[in-house]
């Protein structure tokens, strides 16, 4: 029986895998920018030229590097008797939906998304632990 365990946020992922007493961690770095978006007067003066914000082409490459993150850990639990999504943001709401629309094998194997706040390794070793030992 192998238990996957995956805590994850937007920069990074915590996949914990239980297989036979033994755990394993592994981080995925998801690789997604963070946009700092500088708009306004490029002058002290009122009524300036005004720098153009262009939103949509950040969103859009986010929304590529988000997908390309989750495709990346879809790989690394593919192979789960059962899986269990912790998080502490929409991160872990949003791999679910992928996994809803893209990867129903896995997303029937799926036992809970639950949210959870940022951990140390430790605890979100314990976390997934306490959970696979509780769902036996």
């Amino acid at each position: 029986m192998k238990n996957i365990g995956v805590w994850l946020d937007k920069e990074k992922a915590l996949v914990i895998t239980i297989e036979d007493g033994i755990e394993n961690m592994k981080k995925i770095e998801s690789n997604i920018e963070t946009f700092h978006i500088h708009g306004g007067s490029g002058t002290r003066f009122k009524g300036g030229p005004q720098d153009v914000v262009q939103d949509s082409k950040y969103l859009e490459r986010e929304k590529h590097q988000t997908k390309r993150y989750f495709s990346n850990l879809v790989e690394e639990v593919d192979n789960a008797d059962s899986l269990a999504i912790f998080g502490p943001a929409e991160t872990s709401e949003k791999f679910k939906k992928e996994l809803e629309t893209s990867h129903r094998e896995l997303n029937a194997k799926v036992k809970t998304v639950q949210r959870v706040d940022s951990m140390t390794d430790n605890q979100v070793k314990a976390l997934v632990r306490d959970f696979f030992k509780d769902e036996n």
